[in-house]
């Protein structure tokens, strides 16, 4: 009687808690994101107010696979993982657009969100692409399983770094960036290559994978917006 007691009270507890902080918690995963969104184009301190400057920089939306965009829908409503369940061409897919400060007309940045499968579990993460929308300006990788040590390290910026530079187009068609198997080898002037990740040739094939999987998604978008940027 007494564990049955004092697990009910405890229950109730943890309850009550979970609900009390449930807003606080829904408020610090909104925060996560747009710092998440805004530290692939720029570098965050400390003192920086990431929801004053997204909330300044950013036109997020969504769009569907011909690259229109899906009036009544908000981008921070849609669940990504809920979206990759989907056949590639019913998938809704946000979009955020990193303006100019001087001219908030002028597409500085686009992040696009990613995601796929590792060696154990699900990967995600988002991707921004230049003005040019063709050169990579940064990544974010995450994960909820992979080999700590090993594909893990997709995570650190050690192996998001690589993908600074790199291309996803080659001519008028999705190219991507492969990392390739092995590491310790110099792709710097291959536009469409990183370098490995020793023993996780599995992640980083996922991680392949999910990266061409998400700009074939938003093939068709980008397209459509790279005629219509203004040099």
């Amino acid at each position: 009687m007494y564990a049955a007691i004092l697990t009910v009270v405890c229950g109730g507890l943890l309850a009550f808690a979970s609900e009390s902080l449930k807003e606080k918690q829904q408020e610090n995963i909104a925060l996560e994101q747009k710092q998440n969104i805004l530290s692939t184009v720029m570098v965050l301190n400390d003192e920086d107010n990431a929801s004053e400057i997204y909330g300044k920089r950013v036109k997020a939306f969504v769009v569907d696979f011909n690259g229109n965009v899906i009036e009544g829908k908000k981008a921070t409503d849609i669940s990504v993982d809920a979206e990759y369940k989907k056949p590639t061409k019913e998938r809704m897919l946000p979009v955020y657009e990193f303006r100019s400060e001087a001219d908030p007309s002028k597409i500085e940045f686009v992040v696009l969100p990613i995601h796929g499968f590792g060696l154990w579990d699900r990967i995600w993460g988002f991707v921004a692409l230049q003005s040019d929308l063709n050169t990579i300006q940064g990544t974010v990788f995450q994960h909820k399983g992979e080999t700590p040590g090993l594909g893990a390290r997709i995570s650190s910026a050690e192996i998001q770094d690589r993908y600074k530079g790199k291309h996803v187009f080659e001519g008028d068609q999705i190219a991507s960036v492969d990392m390739m198997k092995g590491e310790g080898n110099d792709y710097s002037s291959d536009t469409h290559k990183v370098d490995g990740m020793s023993g996780a040739t599995l992640t980083a094939k996922g991680v392949n994978n999910m990266l061409k999987d998400y700009l074939v998604c938003y093939e068709n978008y980008i397209k459509k917006t790279k005629t219509a940027i203004v040099p």
